[in-house]
């Protein structure tokens, strides 16, 4: 069994330690410094909807959340610290994006010990590209609800504020599926934070039915 720790930074779902689904090291609240979030098309699919809800399967253009870089941006996540011989499972995970590797100074930890060094291989995960009109994806609940709840319990109110203002793309349609979640890594949320977040979603521009 390999010992050797490696890293990758989330940005999106992975802030969010109910999505892990490897028995990773540890987490250490970080920054990227040269990149910046947006939304994208993953594309038309069809959904299945959980068992015993009478849904029959969806056809949906949903979004996604990447990357790019971005020279004037820094945007908040979480260092997962993680065992390499799990890093196939990690890519089975996204296996919507490309694992791209990151240089050290890319990156700040304010948790890191003085005398801490990071793992030599530092990753992130980059959307690969999808052809579809522009704006017509939508946003999916279930997946803002993971996505925001990780950034809440790190970071704070301040946070989920800091992760719309870094992201683009907001002003589309969101597909309301929170009580019949469609997200594979679907977590559940308290009624006043659901509120908080729906709060924040329409004033940057997120369409509600």
């Amino acid at each position: 069994m390999s010992e050797e720790i490696i890293g990758y930074f989330g940005y999106g779902s992975l802030v969010n330690a109910a999505t892990l689904r490897t028995s990773y090291v540890s987490l250490k609240k970080a920054r990227l410094k040269g990149w910046r979030r947006h939304w994208q098309s993953r594309g038309i699919e069809t959904v299945a909807h959980p068992a015993g809800t009478g849904i029959q399967a969806t056809q949906i253009n949903l979004a996604l959340l990447s990357i790019h870089r971005h020279a004037e941006t820094t945007i908040d996540g979480m260092l997962v610290l993680d065992r390499a011989e799990h890093l196939e499972k990690v890519d089975e995970r996204e296996a919507r994006y490309e694992r791209v590797e990151l240089p050290v100074e890319c990156l700040e930890v304010p948790e890191k010990g003085s005398g801490e060094a990071l793992p030599e291989r530092l990753y992130v995960y980059v959307a690969q590209e999808q052809q579809a009109p522009a704006h017509t994806e939508h946003l999916l609940q279930s997946y803002l609800d993971a996505v925001m709840a990780g950034f809440h319990s790190a970071l704070g109110p301040e946070g989920v504020d800091r992760f719309i203002a870094t992201t683009i793309g907001f002003d589309r349609p969101i597909h309301c599926d929170r009580s019949a979640p469609l997200y594979p890594r679907a977590v559940e949320i308290a009624p006043e934070m659901a509120s908080l977040f729906d709060e924040r979603l329409k004033a940057c521009g997120v369409q509600f039915p």
